[in-house]
């Protein structure tokens, strides 16, 4: 049950992920037309696809980390042994973490100063933009401490080390999007 409630929230993140993208392309493309054509545009658009772009690299980062997407030298781990890559994968997640976390505080600091700040041309509140770091800061940061959880009590789950050590094939990779599009 929990598996299929998880799986729903990010297929809802991968949605909002394209509504951000179709967004960003239409305010874009729309003033670029309105510029050629009618040599005007809308300033709210500009600042707005800006907005809908930083949303985007950050929710598309707790997406990422849970596929395990995230660039990694892999070839080291990939030359050790299971114990070696149970160990890079533990040492690894606890710098995560500890990045997680000082993105979490740095996020927590800069609140007040974003919370009296307003963009300036659609006057929202500069929090909604970059109080995302509060999301993405708690989303990989959960995921990873229980994956450390996982590590410590010894209950990876299975095809968990290959992916940390890069052992995808293409063929992993396709059976896993034609069912994720199913």
């Amino acid at each position: 049950m929990l598996k299929v409630i998880e799986d729903g929230f990010f297929r809802g993140l991968e949605l909002v992920l394209v509504l951000l993208m179709i967004a960003m392309v239409v305010m874009v493309f729309g003033n670029v037309m309105l510029r050629w054509f009618a040599n005007d545009g809308i300033q709210i658009s500009e600042e707005m696809s800006r907005f809908c772009f930083v949303w985007l690299t950050f929710i598309g980062a707790v997406v990422v980390a849970r596929e395990n997407a995230h660039l990694g030298v892999d070839a080291l781990v990939r030359a050790l042994g299971p114990r070696g890559r149970i160990v890079c994968m533990g040492l690894a997640d606890v710098l995560v973490l500890l990045c997680c976390l000082v993105f979490f505080w740095g996020t927590w600091r800069q609140a007040p100063l974003n919370a009296t700040n307003v963009a300036p041309v659609s006057g929202l509140n500069t929090l909604w933009v970059f109080g995302i770091g509060f999301f993405t800061s708690l989303g990989i940061g959960s995921m990873t401490a229980l994956r450390l959880l996982r590590i410590l009590t010894g209950r990876l789950r299975p095809g968990e080390l290959e992916a940390f050590a890069g052992e995808v094939s293409d063929e992993d990779v396709a059976h896993s999007l034609k069912g994720r599009l199913e």
